[in-house]
């Protein structure tokens, strides 16, 4: 018998001061059996990087069509395609074919080799955005998850704050390849 995806939900307030956005995001996230806190908490930290009422979150893991976050347009056309972790570069590849715009925020010890098995082969994608989230990060955004969230995200001049009511991680995100992020 397969294990069923766990559901978490969160209320995530977001105030991104430099793109002038601030919203309520009820968040309904499924997290894969073979899924952990800390990737589960990247996603929720990449859609609040990139929130917009169209972003949505894809099966991810569950499926080889479909990213961790994506923003159609009516037309279905893909404007942002997100993946999180070390995606294999032909999965890549063929997102920077479908989609306007593509991120990866890479985590993790293995991050940098990724990156360095990958990065000729990625070099050329022109939509390609690769960001990199250090382990002391994605580590502290882990011990936020639970069941049940409420989250606040303040973006301001570049510094991200995720948090709730206990406590905030300060979020740091370089970005390895592609423009910053402060060009969204």
């Amino acid at each position: 018998m397969a294990l069923k995806s766990t559901i978490f939900k969160a209320a995530l307030q977001i105030a991104d001061m430099g793109r002038g956005y601030y919203a309520d995001h009820p968040l309904i996230i499924a997290r894969h059996p073979s899924e952990t806190d800390e990737r589960m908490m990247l996603r929720v930290l990449a859609f609040a990087l990139h929130a917009d009422p169209g972003l949505s979150f894809g099966k991810g893991l569950s499926a080889d069509d479909e990213p961790d976050l994506w923003n159609r347009d009516l037309t279905g056309a893909i404007r942002l395609w997100i993946d999180v972790g070390q995606p294999d570069e032909k999965r890549v590849r063929r997102a920077c074919g479908r989609a306007h715009e593509v991120v990866v925020y890479t985590y993790g010890r293995g991050a940098d080799l990724w990156w360095g098995r990958s990065q000729a082969a990625l070099e050329r994608m022109q939509n390609l955005r690769v960001m990199r989230v250090p382990v002391a990060t994605s580590q502290g955004l882990a011990k936020l998850a639970q069941r049940t969230m409420q989250l606040q995200c303040t973006i301001q001049d570049g510094h991200v704050w995720l948090g709730d009511k206990d406590g905030a991680v300060e979020v740091a995100v370089t970005t390895v390849r592609g423009p910053p992020a402060a060009s969204r």
